[in-house]
């Protein structure tokens, strides 16, 4: 006999109506044919799981003694690992994963190792040789492999993809003095040398606007490697940057004071006719950004020069933050597009914001709300609001920052901020703005990568940095050529 005897339909609604008096378990069980309750249990919700992310440096403890690549856990501000690699490494970088690391080492030789994702640690170090008149200065890591910037011969040297040592596989020249690769490298599509067509003696760190000649970026076919258009630059280019879409190839020119724009869609200079918008206002698209440094300024203190070193696009707001080295100043410029990949009418619009010496890198966060800068000569960093254009706070660090990268992996980011004269790594949160803590680091500090930059994980791809080519040494004060730069840390 059932502990729930069957009640026809007219007598469980008097049951229902009459306040559930006997429990709601016992009324609804004899209710139908259903003799006993059927119980869905809930499962507790919370938010999703967030990818993994760490912060990975590499250090050089000293000149003759191998380098260290030290790879820090998000969560936890905690070393996972440390591991050795080439010795006296000057340039670094990630590959678009952020699951393997790059670095040149003083004697002329790459490192690659692993960043694991499941198991935190540095494994399979490899190291790959290249031809003996090779002089690597910078790596660009897409999905087709590793780009290697050879100063001495002119080319771009492309190792096969490989988890372990990198194989050489060609040479393609390029215009004279090529420093640094920029883009997505996908399967079928292009990249670019930047290349700043005077001999590498002729520095463009001390007096870069005295430069006579124009840089080049050559256009590199992922598929057939060879050169598929060469685009005029201005005066001593050294760094590039990608929009995450892939249609905007953006090159710093440090000489000229401005930015060079590639309608990497077109292969070509970002330009077109001239023409009327739907507001009936004219919009005329511009082979370069001017980087106007009165914009967003006033007083007797505005800067005579920019001298652009840096640059990170944030998707969010289809904008692109510089930062200003010889200025003092960071400019957030407008690069929109319009439904149909044309630059919006507001492209190009420039807010020019000071703020410490020398800012030798700049972050954003992933939505766009804030700026930080590495203040190379004040050791500082300076935190900006993209939104007023203005400062919020500024904070001391250790040593003389050279790098500043940014993630956010959680309710809340973080800014980790590297200087090659500290064995320190200065780790902020974004949610207060303050320095959550120092990491003692093996070794002086020579970069630093994180594995989700921006909160972005592939697609974006970030190529090394090199002092000495019109990119700031790793003490300010002693600029000059790459050899000088090496040996003052």
């Amino acid at each position: 006999m059932s502990l729930f005897p069957r009640v026809s339909g007219r007598a469980c609604a008097r049951l229902v109506q009459a306040g559930l008096a006997l429990g709601a378990a016992a009324v609804f069980a004899g209710c139908g044919s259903t003799y006993r309750p059927v119980i869905t249990p809930i499962g507790p919700s919370g938010p999703a799981a967030q990818p993994i992310g760490y912060a990975v440096v590499v250090s050089s403890p000293a000149s003759s003694a191998a380098g260290v690549a030290t790879v820090i856990d998000y969560s936890g501000d905690t070393i996972m690992v440390q591991a050795p690699i080439g010795p006296n490494p000057f340039a670094f970088t990630l590959d678009s994963t952020g699951s393997n690391g790059y670095t040149v080492n003083s004697d002329g030789t790459l490192t690659n190792f692993q960043v694991s994702q499941s198991e935190p640690q540095v494994k399979d170090i490899h190291y790959s040789t290249l031809p003996p008149a090779a002089q690597t200065v910078g790596l660009f890591s897409p999905s087709t492999g590793l780009w290697v910037s050879d100063l001495n011969q002119n080319v771009i040297d492309v190792l096969a993809p490989s988890t372990a040592a990198q194989s050489f596989k060609l040479a393609i020249p390029v215009a004279t003095t090529p420093v640094t690769v920029v883009g997505q490298g996908t399967t079928g599509q292009h990249v670019y040398a930047v290349s700043q067509n005077v001999p590498f003696a002729t520095t463009c760190n001390t007096n870069p606007s005295s430069v006579g000649a124009n840089g080049e970026a050559d256009a590199l076919e992922t598929t057939s490697f060879t050169v598929s258009a060469r685009i005029p630059l201005g005066k001593c280019p050294v760094y590039g940057v990608q929009s995450t879409d892939g249609r905007r190839v953006f090159v710093l020119n440090r000489g000229s004071d401005n930015i060079t724009v590639i309608n990497s869609q077109n292969n070509a200079l970002d330009q077109c006719a001239p023409f009327v918008n739907q507001n009936g206002q004219p919009v005329t698209c511009h082979p370069s950004l001017p980087l106007s440094t009165t914009a967003g300024l006033t007083g007797a203190n505005v800067p005579a020069t920019a001298g652009p070193v840096y640059a990170e696009y944030i998707a969010a707001t289809q904008q692109l933050i510089v930062s200003n080295y010889d200025g003092g100043t960071i400019s957030l410029i407008d690069v929109s597009l319009d439904q149909y990949g044309n630059d919006s009418p507001t492209f190009g619009t420039t807010f020019t914001i000071p703020v410490g010496h020398n800012p030798a890198s700049v972050t954003a966060l992933s939505d766009g709300s804030r700026a930080y800068t590495a203040n190379q000569t004040d050791g500082t960093v300076t935190i900006v609001n993209l939104s007023s254009h203005t400062v919020e706070k500024t904070l001391q660090v250790s040593g003389h920052p050279r790098t500043v990268v940014s993630t956010s992996n959680s309710l809340y980011g973080k800014v980790y901020v590297a200087s090659p004269d500290s064995t320190f790594l200065t780790i902020l949160r974004t949610d207060q703005d303050i320095v959550d803590t120092v990491v003692l680091i093996q070794g002086n500090l020579i970069d630093v990568r994180t594995t989700n930059q921006n909160g972005v994980r592939g697609n974006v791809n970030i190529s090394s940095r090199i002092p000495g080519a019109g990119q700031p040494c790793y003490r300010p004060g002693t600029e000059g050529s790459l050899a000088t730069c090496q040996a003052i840390r």
